[in-house]
Order: C-alpha cells, then sequence, then structure tokens
C-alpha cells in the first residue's frame, strides 16, 4: 500500500492526525488539511487515491467538496461526520460519497474501509486482463477504463458504483442478495452498509435514465437486486 496516497481533511487536527497515524503505520502515504478548500486546491494539483473528509468543515464543507470532486474524478471517497441521521448519511452518498462513517469512529474500522476499496479496485483490475470489454443491453463496460458507456458517453460511474454494477452485470438475470453485495463490494454488512447500498442502486438507476438506457435494475423485495437482460 506504500503507493497509495490519502488525503484527509477535518478541522480537528488532533484526529487528523490520529488518523494518519495509523495509515502510516499501514503504509499509505498521507496528507492532511484542515478546511475543504486547502485538499481541493492539493486535489487538483496531485489527485489522491482515496479522500477521508469531514462534513463540517470551514470554507468548503464536506458536501460541498464532495460535489466539486465528483465533477472531475471518480476517486474514492469516504465521508467522516457527527451527523449520524440517515437522511445525512443519503446526503453524503448521493453526491458521490463510496462510504459514510459517523463520529466516533475506530481507526482500525476507517482502515478496514479503505482497505475494502483498495481490494474492490485491485480485483477489477486483475478481472480485466482476462476480458476488456463486457456488453449487456445497450451499454458497454470497459473493465480497463472503469467505464460504462452508452453509445460511447460515458454514465460518469464512481470507481464504487462501477464495482456495484459491473458485479450485478457478471451476474446478469440472477438475484443477488444485499448481503452478497455488502460481502463483495464493501467487504462487511451492517445498519449503514445496508442503506448504502440501496442508496447506490438509487445513484445507479438515476444515471442509467438519465442517459436513456433501457436496462434496468430491478429490486428483488425483502432479497436483493438483478439485472435483465433479455437480449
Amino acid at each position: 500500500m506504500e503507493d497509495k496516497l490519502v488525503y484527509i481533511a477535518d478541522d480537528e487536527v488532533n484526529i487528523c492526525n490520529i488518523i494518519k497515524s495509523f495509515l502510516v503505520k499501514e503504509g499509505y502515504n498521507v496528507e492532511t488539511f484542515n478546511d475543504g478548500q486547502s485538499i481541493l486546491d492539493a486535489f487538483n494539483k496531485k489527485p489522491a487515491d482515496l479522500l477521508v473528509i469531514d462534513v463540517m468543515m470551514p470554507k468548503i464543507d464536506g458536501f460541498s467538496l464532495c460535489r466539486k470532486v465528483r465533477e472531475k474524478s471518480s476517486v474514492p471517497i469516504i465521508i467522516v461526520s457527527a451527523k449520524d441521521t440517515e437522511t445525512d448519511m443519503i446526503a453524503g452518498l448521493t453526491l458521490g460519497g463510496d462510504d459514510y462513517l459517523t463520529k466516533p469512529f475506530s481507526p482500525m474500522e476507517l482502515i478496514a474501509r479503505i482497505k475494502t476499496i483498495f481490494r474492490r479496485i485491485d480485483l477489477d483490475q486483475k478481472l480485466s486482463e482476462n476480458t476488456e470489454i463486457f456488453n449487456i443491453g445497450d451499454l458497454t463496460i470497459d473493465i480497463n477504463g472503469k467505464e460504462v458507456t452508452l453509445e460511447e458517453k460515458s454514465l460518469g460511474f464512481t470507481a464504487m458504483e462501477f464495482s456495484l454494477f459491473y458485479f450485478l452485470a457478471k451476474n446478469k438475470n440472477k438475484a443477488v442478495s444485499r448481503s452478497v453485495l455488502l460481502d463483495k463490494i464493501w467487504g462487511f454488512g451492517s445498519e449503514v452498509e445496508t442503506r448504502a447500498a440501496d442508496d447506490m442502486i438509487k445513484r445507479i438507476r438515476k444515471k442509467l435514465i438519465d442517459c436513456g438506457s433501457v436496462l434496468k435494475i430491478e429490486t428483488i423485495w425483502g432479497y436483493g437486486f438483478r439485472i435483465v437482460d433479455k437480449d
């Protein structure tokens, strides 16, 4: 993991230092920031491999920061916040966050989630060595480029959205349970992750609708989801 660069933004210096110390011990390169504008400026100059951002920050809040980053990058983003309502979690995930942790949290839990995201990305890269292009319905999945397109126009999936969609696509016409998705995409499940998975499906569905794709993701009530490809 020594080649992975992680940016952390939190207006509480102690939190930044604690998280940094744990990540450095795991072999990550880490830079910390105490406001949203500083991390945005740094990211524009030198993109990181993953961002950990707090919601309540001066200059640019975490939600606005997430939205600005998503305008130009699909870099994995983990949002951390003392805001623990379902509305706040959904807001963060809808704006492009790949995961949402509520304070207080264990640094080891954060590390586990970071490793899960990188492991998912690495796994997708290994799979791409055998297959570069995957077609489903009217969509084309570029596994190497981590991109889903319709008539060469990108749907703008984030890294985690791509992983979830690709997993469903590989299992087309099969019902995939929430527990399997949580295990394969996030690495573990809990009450928060269940909502995160459902909301990520909503985000993917919106992108499918916005691009005019005929492909749909069905909800299997009380169980999970399924992509139906009649072709």
